[in-house]
């Protein structure tokens, strides 16, 4: 998989590259994935009541709506070259670090009739960050990120409701990437370089 470093050397008069690293996305999709935090711990309040917390809480993370970074593209788009030209830019908002335990009380406030609950014996998450994201106010100020988690939670809420989700759903691994890359590898519509396969294009995908 290319990287910034392997992209960075081609850049010049006729190749303009710029780097988006986004903080973790939550939203309502089509093809909704509940391997990211927000998503799933609303799906987890929803269906099952609880707020369901591995960890003990206390890891970082920056997230940002799928909204808002289409919002990030468009400006970086719309900015003069030389503002963006092999330039990096973290997308996100500075006020949308979170601990988890404290995305954890929001969602709770959202669903009605729903607890936290942390799992026994849980730890610190390895996966702990902060992300400054002064860069991208300051080189593109188009870009005006209009998303919060407590909005966002209450969008995904709405949406799972209207969807009639289940926590069974959750349990048959339809919305959770790594599962439904396994289920479609061992269907042999993938094959193994994650490329769709012949029997792919003879074989309509099922959601």
């Amino acid at each position: 998989m290319l990287v910034e470093r392997d992209i960075a050397p081609l850049a010049d008069d006729d190749f303009s590259p710029s780097y988006m690293r986004n903080a973790t996305a939550y939203g309502v999709s089509s093809r909704l994935r509940l391997d990211i935090v927000l998503n799933d711990l609303v799906a987890s309040a929803l269906t099952t009541g609880l707020v369901y917390i591995k960890s003990d809480g206390t890891p970082w993370r920056p997230i940002v709506h799928i909204r808002d970074i289409m919002g990030a593209v468009v400006a970086a788009l719309a900015a003069p070259r030389e503002v963006v030209h092999n330039q990096t830019f973290n997308v996100g908002r500075n006020d949308e670090n979170f601990r988890i335990r404290e995305l954890a009380d929001i969602v709770a406030e959202i669903v009605p009739g729903c607890r936290v609950e942390y799992a026994p014996g849980g730890g610190p998450d390895l996966r702990c960050y902060r992300v400054n994201f002064d860069k991208i106010g300051r080189l593109l100020p188009e870009f005006r990120p209009q998303w919060t988690a407590r909005r966002g939670a209450q969008e995904l809420y709405d949406a799972y409701r209207a969807a009639g989700m289940t926590a069974d759903d959750m349990q048959r691994g339809r919305y959770v990437r790594i599962q439904e890359i396994r289920r479609l590898q061992q269907a042999g519509q993938l094959d193994d370089s994650l490329r769709w396969s012949r029997k792919s294009a003879e074989t309509p995908v099922t959601a």
